[in-house]
C-alpha cells in the first residue's frame, strides 16, 4: 500500500536520531495524525531547537562534567569569522539567546550586524541552575570561600583552554569578537573574569551580579584591572544590569523574609556604584583608561529571576553594537 505517513516516518527517525538539540523536557509539537483534532491520534515527540546541536565534556582542570550548547548561524560567516558570545547557566539561557541569534540573522541585511556562535555552558545534571555546581565554579578564589566555593579560576581555565579550542573546531570565529554573559552568581564570575583576565573576552555582560557575595570581595579584584587592562590587544567593555525590584519591595506586596535579605545585599546599589566607579575610569585619556565603555541599566519591573531574559536581550544588542 501506497502510505505517505509511513514513507515519512523513517526520514522523522533519522532527523530526530541525528538533532543533538535540546528542549525535550516539556515542550513538544504535535505531529499531524490521520485525524486532526483526534488527540488520541497524535503523536508527540521530543521538541528541537533549530541549528542548536550539544554534548557533555568532561574538564581536566575542573574534573567536572559540562553540557555545552551551539547554535551557530545558518549564514555565511564573515571574513573574520563570526562573533561569538558564551553565556553560563546554559541550561536556561541558552534557548532564549539562540532564538534572539536567529533573529538578528534574519535582520542582518537590515541592521548590517553579523549573528553570533552562540555558547551555552551549562551541567550535565540538566538543571536549569545547578546550585552546588554554580557555587564551586562561579566564586573567585578568597579566604571568605567554603571548601565547596571558590572555583572561578580553575573554571575559566577550562573556557579558556579546553572550550575555546573546540568552539573554533567548530564554526570559523572572530577570536576578537566574543562576549561573556553571566547572571547572579554568573555575573559575579563575569566580573571576575573581567578583572583578573580582561583579554580572554572583548565584553563582558554582568546581570544582576552577586557583588555581596563574601563580603563584597569582588570589588578587592578590581584594583588590579588597569595594569591587566593594558597589557591587552583592545580595551573591553561592560555592561551591567539589575532589575530595580531587586532591592525594593514590589509594588502591592508585603515585606517578606526574602525581600528583606535583598534589600540588604543591596544588589541596585552595589551594581550601579561599581559601574559608576568603573565608568570614571574608563572616561579617563586612553592612554590610562582601563575599559573602552561601561554601561548601566537598571530593567523596570524586574526582580532577580525575571531581570534574566530583558538582560540577555540588552547584553546582545550591547556586543553587537
Amino acid at each position: 500500500m501506497n502510505n505517505p505517513q509511513a514513507k515519512k516516518a523513517p526520514a522523522r527517525r533519522r532527523w530526530l536520531a541525528g538533532t543533538t538539540a535540546l528542549l525535550a523536557a516539556g515542550l513538544a509539537p504535535a505531529v499531524a495524525a490521520d485525524k486532526p483534532g483526534a488527540a488520541s491520534d497524535s503523536v508527540w515527540i521530543p521538541a528541537a531547537l533549530p541549528q542548536a546541536r550539544q554534548a557533555d565534556l568532561r574538564s581536566r582542570h575542573t574534573g567536572q562534567h559540562y553540557r555545552i550548547f551551539i547554535s551557530i548561524p545558518d549564514t555565511p560567516a564573515p571574513a573574520a569569522g563570526h562573533p561569538v558570545i558564551y553565556a553560563l547557566d546554559g541550561n536556561a539561557s541558552f534557548p532564549s539567546l539562540a532564538l534572539m541569534a536567529r533573529t538578528v540573522a534574519r535582520r542582518s541585511k537590515v541592521t548590517g550586524r553579523n549573528a553570533p556562535v552562540v555558547v551555552g555552558i551549562g551541567y550535565a545534571s540538566g538543571e536549569d541552575y545547578d546550585g552546588p555546581a554554580r557555587s564551586r565554579d562561579y566564586t573567585p578564589p578568597s579566604s571568605k570561600a567554603t571548601e565547596k566555593e571558590g572555583g572561578a579560576d580553575r573554571f575559566l581555565d577550562f573556557i579558556e583552554q579546553e572550550l575555546k579550542p573546540q568552539i573554533a573546531a567548530l564554526a570559523k570565529i572572530d577570536p576578537q569578537h566574543q562576549a561573556l554573559f553571566g547572571h547572579s552568581y554568573g555575573g559575579l564570575f563575569t566580573l571576575h573574569a573581567l578583572f583578573t583576565r580582561p583579554a580572554a573576552f572583548q565584553t563582558f555582560i554582568a546581570a544582576s551580579p552577586s557583588i555581596w557575595w563574601g563580603e563584597r570581595f569582588i570589588l578587592s579584584e578590581q584594583a588590579g584591572l588597569a595594569t591587566r587592562a593594558a597589557a591587552a590587544t583592545s580595551k573591553p567593555q561592560l555592561l551591567l544590569t539589575v532589575g530595580e525590584l531587586e532591592q525594593a519591595v514590589a509594588p502591592g506586596k508585603q515585606l517578606s523574609e526574602r525581600s528583606a535579605m535583598l534589600m540588604e545585599k543591596r544588589m541596585v546599589d552595589a551594581a550601579r556604584d561599581l559601574a559608576v566607579d568603573l565608568q570614571k575610569q574608563a572616561a579617563q585619556d586612553a592612554g590610562k583608561a582601563a575599559l573602552a565603555r561601561v554601561r548601566f541599566l537598571a530593567l523596570a519591573g524586574e526582580d532577580h529571576g525575571s531581570a534574566l531574559f530583558p538582560a540577555l536581550s540588552r547584553g546582545l544588542e550591547f556586543f553587537l553594537e
